[in-house]
Formats: C-alpha cells, sequence, structure tokens
C-alpha cells in the first residue's frame, strides 16, 4: 500500500510502509542481508548519488525491512521520513551530534531518562557540547537561558518518572524564535496518544524498546521528522554503526501493526489502576496524565488523546518499607524497562535514576518512595488486587 493518510491509526499501523514481494507475502519480508547487487554501474550510481530511493548496504540503512519498517513509523507520527536505530539512545545521540557542533549549547527541560542525562550532562560536554537542565517547574525561565549558541531544545513529554506534561507548542514556539531546534521524546506517549510533530515539534524520539516494540524481546530507537533534519543525523547514525538490525525491524514492524489496539487497552488499565492508588490511604502523590488537573489538565487535553500506561506514586514510606511493598507484588515484575504487554514495576532511584545525585533527586520530585509502574494488558482488577494485597499487608 503505497498511501495511507486517508486512514485511520489502526488501518495505518497495519498497512503503512508494506511492500508484498514476488512471492506475495503480505507484509514485507525480512531481508537479512548485508549488501544488495545491481544490474549494471548507472542503477547503481543512482541510488549512491540519490537520483532513485533503493536498496544498497544495510550499515546504511538501504535494506527494505529497515526502510519498510521507517516508512511505517514515519506514516504514524505524521514526519516526512523515520531513522531507525539500535537503541533510543543511539537515536538521541546521532541526533545531539549531527545538529551541534564544539561550543554549541543543549536545553534539557524536566525530568528525563537517567542515561539521558548522563549523555547530556556527562558525555557531551567531553566534545564541547554543553547542557542547561531546567527542572519542571522552571519552564518559564527558557527564554531566559536560550542563547545564540543554543541549537536543541529536549524535552520528554509525559516526562520520565513524574509523568508531568509539558507544553509541546508554547515550548516549540520560543525555540525557534532563539533559532533552536525543538526534539520531544514521545516514548511514554505514543503516537496513539500524542503526536509532537502536531504541535510544533521539530523532531520525535522513541525509544522503540519499549510501546513500539510492545513485547519486551527487543531493543531498538527512532527518529522522526523533516528529511531536511534527518539527513545530517543518518549520515552519524552510518558512520557510528549505529543502524537497527534487519532482524530486529522486522520485529518491530509486527509490533506496530498492533500498537493502537496494545496502547488503547492500557489506557484504560492504567487510568483504572491511578485511580485506585490516588485514593488508597499508603499514597502520598499519585502522578498520572488522566488525573491532571489545572494547567498540567489543560495541556493534556490540548495535545493527548489518552493518558498513557505509564503512572507513579509516592508512598507515606521510606525507601526500604517502599522496597517491602515491591517485592510482594505478584503480578508487576521487578524490572526496568516499560511499555510491554506485562506489568512492570520499579523504584526510579534503584534503576532509571540510581546514578542521580540524590539531593538533585529530591529537587526533582524523585523521591526515594516513589514507584513507577508500567501497566501491560493483564486485568485491571486483577492488578488493583495485587496493588491492594502489597500496599494493606503491613
Amino acid at each position: 500500500m503505497t498511501e495511507t493518510t486517508a486512514y485511520g491509526l489502526s488501518t495505518r499501523s497495519v498497512h503503512a510502509g508494506e511492500r508484498r514481494d514476488a512471492e506475495g507475502a503480505v507484509h514485507t519480508p525480512l531481508y537479512n542481508h548485508s549488501t544488495f547487487a545491481f544490474d549494471s554501474t548507472a542503477d547503481l550510481l543512482d541510488v549512491v548519488e540519490g537520483r532513485k530511493t533503493g536498496n544498497l548496504y544495510t550499515r546504511y540503512g538501504l535494506n527494505p525491512t529497515i526502510r519498510a519498517t521507517e516508512a511505517k513509523l514515519a506514516d504514524l507520527e505524521g514526519g516526512e521520513q523515520a531513522l531507525a536505530f539500535s537503541s533510543g539512545m543511539a537515536a538521541e545521540a546521532a541526533t545531539f551530534l549531527a545538529h551541534c557542533r564544539t561550543g554549541g549549547h543543549i536545553v534539557c527541560i524536566g525530568e528525563v531518562y537517567g542515561g539521558t542525562f548522563e549523555l547530556l550532562g556527562d558525555n557531551l560536554p567531553q566534545v564541547g557540547i554543553t547542557t542547561t537542565f531546567l527542572r519542571a517547574d522552571e519552564v518559564g525561565r527558557l527564554p531566559q537561558v536560550l542563547t545564540g549558541r543554543t541549537r536543541v531544545v529536549f524535552f520528554e513529554t509525559p516526562a520520565n518518572p513524574t509523568l508531568t506534561v509539558f507544553d509541546i507548542a508554547a515550548i516549540s514556539a520560543q525555540a525557534r524564535a532563539a533559532g533552536a531546534l525543538t526534539v520531544v521524546d514521545n516514548t511514554f506517549a505514543t503516537p496513539v496518544n500524542q503526536n509532537p510533530l502536531q504541535h510544533g515539534a521539530d523532531l520525535v524520539v522513541h525509544s522503540a524498546t519499549k510501546y513500539l516494540g510492545g513485547h519486551s524481546d527487543l531493543t531498538a530507537g527512532a527518529l522522526i521528522g523533516p528529511a531536511e533534519l534527518l539527513a545530517p543525523v543518518a549520515m552519524w547514525r552510518k558512520n557510528l554503526g549505529q543502524v537497527i538490525a534487519p532482524e530486529t525491524a522486522f520485529l518491530l514492524a509486527r509490533s506496530l501493526r498492533s500498537l493502537p489496539v496494545r496502547v488503547r487497552a492500557q489506557n484504560d488499565a492504567a487510568a483504572a489502576v491511578a485511580a485506585f492508588l490516588h485514593t488508597h490511604p499508603r499514597v502520598a502523590r499519585s502522578h498520572y496524565p488522566g488525573l491532571a488537573t489545572g494547567e498540567q489538565k489543560r495541556i493534556v487535553d490540548a495535545q493527548m488523546r489518552g493518558g498513557g500506561g505509564m503512572l507513579s506514586a509516592v508512598l507515606n514510606a521510606d525507601a526500604d518499607q517502599t522496597a517491602a511493598v515491591v517485592d510482594r507484588l505478584l503480578l508487576f515484575a521487578i524490572a526496568p524497562s516499560l511499555g510491554g504487554v506485562e506489568s512492570l514495576v520499579t523504584q526510579p532511584i534503584t534503576t532509571t535514576h540510581h546514578g542521580m545525585d540524590p539531593a538533585e533527586r529530591a529537587k526533582r520530585g524523585i523521591a526515594d518512595s516513589m514507584i513507577r509502574l508500567s501497566v501491560g494488558l493483564e486485568d485491571a482488577d486483577d492488578l488493583i488486587a495485587d496493588l491492594a494485597q502489597a500496599l494493606d499487608a503491613d
């Protein structure tokens, strides 16, 4: 199917980017080949020099399985093109390196994945790229910290693990006025619940390991946006060897076909779990976009179509007591990552933000007694009963 823009999201998830091969396969097959042959030197040069699209060499991403998966990713996010990577961190690193130079500046807003903090705070300064970190409650300072050197404004929405939502349109407008690109991590929301490009973002990044993969059986990343902005990133991906493997691209395309069904079910279950935790006496604070009030609710209503499958809660407990609650859970597996069909639980202080300075965690609302839940496809009543027994045991 070559044109899917007139169809709904579920139809596009199944059909976008797919190409039947000579054998009539209903989905693009796995082409587990490192290189591809040509009938003539002229045909080869047409692809090498960009006059025609085609397959050449898998490390370049010019592989039919990879290209089909990228076309599907671009369609779902409403972008012109997509690049698929070996991981979400690979996608972020290539993006920052492509659009910044020595002496360049990045602004990171709010809470983000711990690996992203390390990349921005520890790795990129070694090549002369600095980052200003703004907490969620400091977003109003963005115009003050944007400079002539600022090349990228980066944020997650909803953020990990506080589920704070940020106004994509407002931040993008401020960044654009300063000559900077806005890059939004849409991993938590997924294209089912939010499309940042529609609200003014320049680029969208995903850890495809999470909801896009959806079965905890692959590691991948994705970047979606205009071809002009993806071209320099593709060069970094090629030369750093960050391209997704064909086998992984094949699995990812499989998962994308069921993405709307999975995420919508997870939205419903997570909303029920969040409502239970919100009123439980052992929960001091709960965080879920569907429970947002005030300005946060205004943003959610303006840019999201669903609350997502992620939530967090701060317990009336210390770190050890919180770990005991986590250890009593039966259906929620104790594990990092998120977005799979199985429900997961973690204390951010032990996994995603373990390496962050405790004082900095406290400033950002990442308490020792915080638990982060990734709600899977189990029955919501069973998940709520599991949480109830774990919370009420003491």
